[in-house]
């Protein structure tokens, strides 16, 4: 049970952005926002756990942090964090939006 709760834990959220929508229809992804620790094989087995699809392969990237600057005081940052593509079996699908 602890084990579960550990890998539902692993992914924050969807990351919804243009690229993303373009890899999801022409490549069978999904990207996801996912703690900094975990490992692909977490990943998969957290993926397989929490939509009930077969996934084929996990590709990681680190998302560096970004400098934003400031008119007056100190610059600020960005947090950096690590975003997973996740490629699903074959007729495998999943819908954030929810709709039918």
């Amino acid at each position: 049970m602890m084990k579960n709760e550990k890998l539902i834990n692993l992914i924050k959220a969807p990351h919804i952005s243009e690229k993303s929508t373009l890899v999801a229809e022409n490549h069978n992804q999904v990207v996801l926002k996912v703690q900094d620790h975990a490992t692909k094989q977490e990943i998969k087995a957290a993926v397989e756990l929490m939509f009930n699809t077969k996934v084929e392969k996990v590709r990681i990237s680190n998302v560096k942090a970004k400098l934003k600057a400031r008119m007056r005081g100190p610059a600020g940052r960005r947090p950096g964090w690590k975003k997973a593509y996740v490629t699903l079996q074959e007729g495998q699908d999943i819908d954030f939006m929810g709709a039918e």
